[in-house]
């Protein structure tokens, strides 16, 4: 059975595009032009993605994730304009799960569709993640690289285990923060850096060009399985 992506833009001649690119992959597509219509069919088609541009006639994107995030844990993937950091972090703590500036390309475009796909259908058999060389056990709380095992530091295995948590997925530093460290520490970003540079080298094959733990500059972490 296909995967049921929802799409919710304005513009019908990036519905078009998006119709065909989507169907072309094997994808089941429902459109909306504006947030009223997207929010109901969410609501009632229960689809398996949202595909979400910011700029709607009705209501602001950003509170069409929220909303959306009331009534359903699918995965978010934003397509906007808008490519200032404050949108992309304001995204992301609402609830998205990957934001994507316009103009983009179709690969980009499918590649983070399977990307969260997947996530979605490993939830609920994601204790064993595996990210090239690396494996990272959630349960038994064990990382290993090409088979040895990696010793971490308490706080260096909650930042790995928050970002092992949502593969292929941005953290913003703020939840980054607030999940390993306590909201008090929400704006530590500094410290953040300090931990994430530990960890790469003791994951990466190469710490200084990291291909585990990526930099969304601006705006976060995510851990990288790739394809």
């Amino acid at each position: 059975m296909s995967d049921r992506i929802l799409v919710i833009d304005d513009e019908p001649q990036i519905r078009k595009f998006m119709r065909i690119s989507l169907a072309a992959n094997g994808y089941e597509v429902i459109e909306a032009d504006n947030a009223t219509q997207g929010i109901e069919a969410a609501r009632s088609q229960q689809p398996d993605l949202l595909i979400l541009d910011l700029g709607l006639p009705d209501l602001d994107g950003q509170e069409v994730i929220s909303a959306v995030r009331d009534i359903s844990d699918m995965p978010i993937i934003v397509l906007s304009v808008r490519a200032q950091e404050l949108d992309k972090v304001e995204a992301l703590d609402r609830g998205a799960s990957d934001y994507i500036v316009k103009p983009f390309g179709v690969a980009e475009l499918m590649a983070r569709v399977r990307a969260v796909l997947r996530q979605r259908t490993a939830k609920g058999n994601d204790d064993l993640v595996e990210a090239g060389a690396v494996v990272i056990d959630l349960s038994r709380r064990i990382v290993t690289r090409n088979g040895a095992e990696v010793r971490l530091s308490k706080r260096e295995w909650g930042l790995l285990a928050a970002l092992a948590s949502h593969p292929d997925h941005v953290l913003t530093h703020k939840q980054i923060l607030k999940e390993v460290w306590g909201p008090a520490h929400g704006e530590d970003t500094a410290y953040l850096r300090v931990y994430v540079n530990q960890l790469r080298q003791k994951l990466e094959a190469d710490p200084a060009a990291p291909t585990l733990i990526v930099t969304d500059p601006g705006v976060g972490y995510r851990l990288k399985r790739g394809e």
